[in-house]
This record gives structure tokens, sequence and C-alpha cells, in this order.
């Protein structure tokens, strides 16, 4: 099996700490529905700092990405499959799933 990322990008903020929460239990029941196949889920990002190509170092990121989750899964379709059910995109986000490539070990 192989391991893929899902990248969380946009998305709307809730509208009141209810929405909020029934957003977060669709998540949840999101995430406890893939099983063993969730390695790494619900990371979220904060406090993004960007180091550019010169050096200097700027507040905030170039990109919107929010989180990421990391899966185990047969196929890319299994985890495209598993992303389009992902309640994530129901307030306007969009995910990127990419396969992690295993690196050859460092002597």
């Amino acid at each position: 099996m192989s391991q893929y990322i899902i990248v969380y990008v946009g998305g709307d903020e809730p509208s009141s700490p209810e929405e909020g929460e029934k957003h977060f239990a669709k998540y949840m029941d999101w995430l406890s529905a893939m099983g063993d196949a969730a390695v790494s889920p619900a990371n979220p990002l904060k406090g993004t700092v960007t180091v550019n190509a010169d050096g200097s170092v700027t507040n905030g990121g170039v990109t919107t990405m929010s989180g990421y989750t990391i899966i185990e899964v047969d196929s890319m379709e299994a985890a495209l499959a598993i992303a389009q059910a992902c309640p994530f995109l129901d307030i306007g986000g969009s995910l990127e799933v990419s396969e992690l490539v295993e690196m050859p070990a460092q002597k």
C-alpha cells in the first residue's frame, strides 16, 4: 500500500460557533470512517512564515494551505474517493491529493 497526503486549501470560516461545531462533528465522522487508513489525521497549520529564495523571511504563506491528512490505501483512486467524501469541501475548500514518495535510506 502507498501513502497519500490530502492537503486542505482555502475554505470558509464558520458563520457561528454552532456551525463550526456541526462541521467539526462531520469532519471527525469522516476521519473515523477511514479507520486504519488514516495514518496521520487532522494536522492543522497555523503561524505560517515564508523563507524566500533570497533568504528573507515574511509572515504568512504563499498558499492558503491550512492543514493535511496522511492516509495509506491501495491506489490514487482509493485516495480520491476518500477525499471526495471529506466535509472540508462543504465549506468551499479544495483538496490536493498526492502520493508520498519513499526516499531511499541514507547511510
